[in-house]
């Protein structure tokens, strides 16, 4: 068969995703693992169906109300005042990530991010034709911020990638190696918080960096915290001048009328909605408690997922926990698994397999056994 002339880059290459065989505790994804409040059930049907009377027309393209939405609880959860004009949304924050893509990378411009970190970023950068770089990390998996600004000086990206809480690590990084790290790029600085709803007390957002930097952009979502995965809905908050940029590459009417509607819905409800936060926060907090016990130790998480190891064969402690029903994921790194933390019952089932699963896989390098 004559073979498609696919672009080079993506010669190769395999599209995002990982296992999802059937098991009775789904710990992989990082999702809220609470159920909507039955109130925001209620006026989701209400709001749907009034949105569904208006089908035949296009949505608000500028999706004018939901981003006033958007930028009261920006300013309400933060304390820092952001306005319509500095929000902008689209289908989930990889929408948002690839449309920063589209605007500021391209073919001949480079972005950065410092890896293990999300892995999409780099799938983004190739899909819009951007060269990318793995930016280096600290044996820890923390960004040095000195060895980064290095490497940021002599790479000179066009768009530079900071995730925290960082994805599949957990840890949230220092505002000042943020900031350190805008002052020595021209590119724009993209601070990926999509987890940063469940940061340890004291963590703050990057959004307080906003004012005076016109090329830092926070980008968040309401799939985690807010537990709605299903719906899709990312969300950026920058100056006005990079929202009016995206502007430039986005779709026409690219979120549809109903999305808009059920994230303005959610948006009212968010007293309900983040009270599962700290429900999350407190499941993974047990895990990493429970880890030294059985040998094993975690890195410091500011996120909704416990890094866990170490493990003589990640893979093979991957295998021996789907065996026993819990699916974790395994992200590549040798010798450590990802869990998200779930509800009380899952943690209980994680722990317990994991317990019987780690005094064959566990390695020296992990925690000590009680």
């Amino acid at each position: 068969m004559e073979a498609l002339p696919l672009r080079p880059e993506l010669r190769g290459r395999s599209p995002y995703g990982a296992p999802q065989p059937p098991a009775e505790h789904r710990l992989n994804t990082n999702e809220n693992p609470h159920p909507l409040p039955p109130a925001l059930l209620a006026d989701l049907q209400v709001a749907l169906a009034e949105a569904a009377t208006g089908l035949n027309r296009y949505p608000d393209r500028d999706a004018t109300a939901l981003r006033a939405d958007l930028a009261a609880y920006l300013t309400r959860t933060s304390g820092e005042r952001v306005a319509p004009a500095q929000v902008w949304a689209a289908n989930g924050s990889n929408e948002v990530l690839q449309q920063v893509l589209q605007t500021f990378g391209g073919a001949g411009r480079t972005a950065l991010g410092f890896t293990p970190s999300y892995s999409m970023h780099p799938i983004l950068s190739a899909g819009t034709g951007t060269a990318w770089v793995d930016g280096h990390r600290r044996a820890d998996f923390t960004i040095d911020p000195a060895a980064a600004a290095a490497q940021v000086r002599e790479v000179r990206p066009d768009v530079v990638f900071v995730t925290s809480p960082n994805n599949p690590t957990g840890t949230a990084v220092e505002l000042d190696t943020i900031a350190a790290l805008y002052e020595v790029t021209d590119g724009v600085l993209v601070v990926d918080e999509a987890y940063t709803e469940f940061a340890r007390t004291g963590t703050v957002s990057a959004l307080s960096l906003l004012p005076g930097r016109p090329r830092l952009i926070v980008s968040r979502t309401m799939s985690k915290a807010f537990g709605m995965a299903g719906l899709r809905l990312g969300y950026l908050a920058a100056d006005p001048t990079v929202v009016d940029a995206l502007q430039l590459v986005r779709l026409p009417y690219h979120l549809s009328s109903l999305t808009q509607a059920a994230a303005r819905a959610a948006l009212a409800h968010t007293e309900q909605l983040l009270a599962t936060v700290a429900l999350v926060k407190a499941e993974r907090d047990r895990i990493v408690a429970a880890l030294p016990a059985m040998g094993l130790t975690s890195v410091p998480s500011d996120a909704n997922f416990v890094l866990f190891g170490h493990f003589t064969d990640s893979a093979a402690a991957w295998q021996a926990l789907l065996d026993r029903g819990v699916l974790v994921r395994d992200v590549g790194l040798p010798g450590w698994l990802r869990v998200t933390a779930g509800t009380t019952e899952e943690t209980d089932a994680f722990l317990t397999a994991l317990g019987e699963v780690a005094p064959a896989h566990r390695s020296s390098l992990g925690g000590s056994p009680a």
